[in-house]
């Protein structure tokens, strides 16, 4: 882990500045998180690979429910699932309102298939998104192929050969 050192922000020693916060020396506070002053800061990478100061806010504290819109074919679902959820919940759920398994499901965002392990918030799924749910073209093959095999071999026509 990275260690660095806050910087003054600015030269005079005033109380308080201007938008909420408290400045006294090199400790700075924000009104809503708490963000760590003094001489150590934690930081994180995000999934972009941005490094970024660590913030402990009590929102993140609480399950952040999101409402994803599902078109299918030609029906939209409105799913309300958490925002820490993955791909592949979001398929099971998807299995009781649409008569395909979740193997037999593509999810779709933005122009991208998902993997089942990915999670929403990573590839940065928010509220009121869309997700394009098409059937998995190899599945559907295969039950055309076995209802064409059986349409053939109980057919009442005959071939007749000369």
């Amino acid at each position: 882990m990275i260690k660095l050192r806050s910087k003054r922000l600015s030269k005079s020693n005033s109380n308080i500045a201007k938008g909420g916060a408290i400045n006294s020396g090199s400790t700075t506070t924000v009104k809503g998180c708490g963000v760590t002053g003094g001489d150590e800061i934690k930081w994180e990478v995000r999934p972009g690979g941005m490094l970024v100061q660590k913030r402990d806010c009590k929102e993140s504290d609480d399950k952040v429910m999101i409402t994803i819109r599902v078109s299918a074919v030609s029906k939209w679902h409105d799913i309300s699932v958490e925002a820490t959820s993955t791909f592949g919940e979001l398929k099971m759920i998807l299995s009781l309102l649409i008569n395909l398994e979740p193997k037999e499901q593509r999810l779709l965002f933005k122009g991208k298939e998902r993997e089942d392990n990915e999670y929403l918030h990573m590839v940065g799924v928010r509220d009121r998104d869309k997700v394009l749910m098409l059937e998995d073209p190899a599945i559907k093959e295969k039950k055309l192929v076995g209802l064409a095999g059986r349409q053939v071999s109980g057919s009442p026509y005959l071939t007749v050969t000369a």
